[in-house]
């Protein structure tokens, strides 16, 4: 049935009565959403990239040899939605692959570029650099579980959105014994990752929390210190109509008392929560989880498979939708994926890390298409 904001405080451009939210399809309402033209335009560009890193990574898989055959890649054009093929989206970005005969084999195969080459060894350096960084990402991860515990499966799905090391078990959790434990899972061949006891992790304060004190702290800063006390921060699409109804419900929102994301929820203080308390706490919870991302943005399928593990109840992708202020949702390239708003400035991360650096500037290479052909020319020979 969704959550409860849009039930308690909407009234959209395409939303117009809180019954309609109960009517629509779920497609409908993902459709029927308030469109936000510096997003979707990013969207239509990253999906381009996103197809670039999945042959990047079939490329590099390979240590001995990073090379494959396009007749390869031919054959995995339909799984990575190349819809015109792989010669063609290929020769479509010559500043990251370049496509060469080899006689022994007489086909042509496809590899990197030295500029392309160079970003990838940019990215895997300013990860090892940062690994108590991805200690502190991991630690704080599992601090939103109740159990303190999550499959390790769960954490491969989201291995590259949290900058770890692609042998993130050898370099992380095996160098770090005494924060991480894994076990063995009741399911054959499935290990659980779990925090050691006496690993505290309710002193963690959350992303949220930061800013409130930021925001308290600035000079211009107008807001009662009550009025901001449990408040998220919101910047809606262009365009969107905010009633003063809507307003009004979302000012009310903002008050609402909740229980935070590395606080343990008990029944006790559930009960206390109600319906609203307890939709608000699992807003915390994915804001957390997307602050903690690299890129803060995530495919909505990925984050999804947290969410019993969470604790939440609620669909995840309404969660989003109900909440158009916190985080943005796009369809583009096939996928829902989502943002979280706060974070970017006209498509750019406001605050970026060397990580995110490092693969923006793969990004500008997808963006650059065919254009400065010469130069990389010049660099390949």
């Amino acid at each position: 049935m969704g959550t409860q904001l849009l039930k308690f405080l909407t009234k959209q451009t395409h939303v117009s009565a809180i019954g309609v939210r109960f009517k629509t399809t779920s497609s409908h309402y993902v459709s029927s959403r308030a469109r936000d033209p510096t997003f979707e335009k990013l969207m239509d560009k990253y999906k381009n990239l996103l197809k670039v890193i999945s042959i990047q990574d079939l490329i590099l898989a390979n240590p001995k040899n990073q090379a494959i055959s396009l007749d390869f890649l031919s054959n995995l054009s339909q799984k990575l939605h190349l819809n015109r093929g792989a010669a063609s989206f290929l020769r479509k970005y010559p500043h990251i692959f370049h496509i060469f005969y080899d006689p022994k084999h007489s086909k042509p195969f496809c590899r990197l570029t030295q500029s392309a080459l160079q970003i990838v060894h940019q990215e895997s350096e300013a990860i090892n650099a940062s690994l108590p960084l991805v200690v502190d990402r991991l630690v704080r991860l599992l601090s939103m579980v109740p159990s303190k515990s999550l499959p390790l499966r769960a954490i491969f799905k989201v291995w590259r959105e949290l900058g770890l090391p692609d042998d993130f078990e050898d370099k992380v959790i095996s160098q770090n014994f005494q924060i991480f434990e894994l076990c063995d899972a009741p399911e054959p061949g499935t290990h659980i990752l779990k925090l050691v006891n006496g690993v505290r992790s309710s002193s963690f304060t959350s992303s949220v929390e930061n800013w409130r004190v930021e925001d308290c702290c600035k000079e211009d800063c107008s807001v009662d210190r009550t009025e901001i006390q449990f408040s998220f921060k919101h910047g809606f699409p262009p365009g969107m109509r905010l009633s003063k109804n809507f307003k009004a419900k979302v000012k009310e929102w903002q008050r609402l008392p909740y229980v935070g994301p590395y606080d343990e929820m008990t029944e006790i203080k559930k009960r206390k929560a109600g319906l609203m308390g307890i939709e608000k706490r699992a807003v915390s919870i994915v804001h957390e989880f997307l602050s903690l991302t690299i890129e803060k943005m995530i495919e909505v399928e990925k984050i999804s498979h947290f969410r019993k593990l969470f604790g939440i109840d609620l669909n995840i992708r309404d969660l989003f939708l109900d909440h158009p202020g916190i985080f943005y949702l796009s369809t583009k390239g096939k996928r829902h994926t989502v943002f979280l708003r706060e974070a970017y400035e006209r498509g750019c991360l406001i605050n970026p890390n060397p990580v995110y650096n490092a693969r923006r500037r793969l990004f500008d290479l997808v963006l650059l298409q065919r254009r400065g052909l010469l130069v990389e020319d010049s660099e390949e020979n």
